[in-house]
């Protein structure tokens, strides 16, 4: 069962009945075929832009559920102009253009359903009029310049080995004065540094790693199984190779998982935190392991990493030794073009490293 796909799926079931009966409609067509995950975020766009309906005027009701479908009828493109220009204004979190472009997005699925493919009992569509069809979306976000986004901000080369050494050892020296630090890294450096190498040494996302249960990890054949993005099969779980380096940690951890957080046999999560005021440990959350990452990324010197960068770290290591498609395959991209990020950047790794070896001749 992938958990965090259950409490998006409770989380989706919890907020449709708060919207409009024709996003219901539209929802429950897209269930089969969209992650609840995915269907969440759509939700969350839609609850923004009806918000926002309803204190411009252009829409009554005294809530989001109640806007009527004649209300999106009615919205000139100047509305949406101005609705862009609102998601690029919000002064308590202002929006990127990837995410500006993705919530247009959201609204054109809904337009475009509720003109083109959901009808009343005459057959007509629910939809008479759809401005979203006239609003042009532009696409933010191009490999080459997530590759400019990331120049430098990666572990590169001896970078990774000597994150994971300083996760294993160099912390300790650098928190040696704060009791409560020292003390939680003595509890948990173990698993932080499991995580870590496993992160860097795989290229898994950290929902994938939220997920992981013990019985998905294979030393033998040195791989995990693991929920893809975006396949919804909750029954099939798909085989993720990772490098020998991660073995001793791997093997490390499982050998103190049962006995340092007191696991309960019911537990099956691979990487477990005893929260506050619980004396059994339970499945790490994605907070928690991003939070991990950043506390350590900051004493190190890189308060930038992250734990996607850690991903994209590995996958730019990874591409270097291989080619495009064994690396679209390693990080379960749905599009090469998605993988493409790393070509533009590992040719700039391998400039430096050129350079360097003719500053040394």
């Amino acid at each position: 069962m992938n958990i965090l796909k259950v409490k998006d799926r409770q989380e989706l079931d919890k907020r449709v009945p708060t919207m409009p009966w024709y996003v219901e409609k539209f929802i429950n067509y897209k269930l089969p075929d969209l992650s609840p995950s995915s269907l969440l975020e759509y939700v969350r766009d839609y609850e923004t832009f009806f918000s926002w309906l309803l204190a411009e005027g252009l829409a009554q009701g005294s809530s989001v559920k109640e806007v009527p479908i004649e209300a999106l009828e009615k919205l000139h493109m100047e509305s949406i102009d101005n609705f862009r220009m609102f998601l690029s204004t919000r002064t308590e979190n202002t929006n990127s253009k990837t995410t500006i472009s993705r919530k247009l997005s959201s609204l054109r699925s809904l337009f475009h359903y509720l003109s083109q493919i959901a009808e009343d009992e005459e057959f007509y569509p629910l939809l008479k009029r759809n401005v979203m069809a006239k609003v042009e979306i532009k696409r933010t976000h191009k490999p080459k310049d997530t590759a400019a986004k990331l120049e430098g901000k990666l572990l590169q080369e001896e970078e990774i080995h000597e994150f994971i050494a300083y996760v294993h050892r160099g912390y300790e020296q650098d928190v040696a004065n704060n009791k409560q630090a020292l003390y939680s890294y003595h509890q948990n450096k173990v698993r932080d540094a499991c995580i870590v190498t496993l992160i860097l040494n795989s290229g898994l996302r950290v929902s994938e790693v939220v997920n992981l249960n013990v019985d998905d990890i294979d030393l033998k054949k040195k791989l995990t199984h693991v929920y893809r993005k975006g396949k919804n099969d909750d029954t099939f779980k798909t085989p993720v190779y990772f490098r020998q380096e991660a073995m001793d940690d791997l093997t490390a951890y499982l050998e103190l998982r049962q006995t340092q957080y007191k696991a309960p046999k019911r537990e099956k999560a691979l990487f477990l935190a005893i929260a506050n005021g619980k004396k059994e440990g339970e499945r790490m959350t994605k907070r928690a392991i991003q939070a991990m990452i950043i506390k350590y990324a900051k004493y190190f010197g890189k308060p930038y990493l992250s734990v996607h960068k850690l991903r994209h770290s590995f996958a730019t290591d990874y591409y270097l030794r291989n080619d495009l498609y064994k690396t679209q395959e390693q990080l379960g991209h749905a599009s090469p073009e998605t993988t493409q990020i790393y070509a533009h950047l590992t040719d700039k790794t391998m400039a430096e490293a050129i350079d360097f070896r003719k500053a040394q001749d």
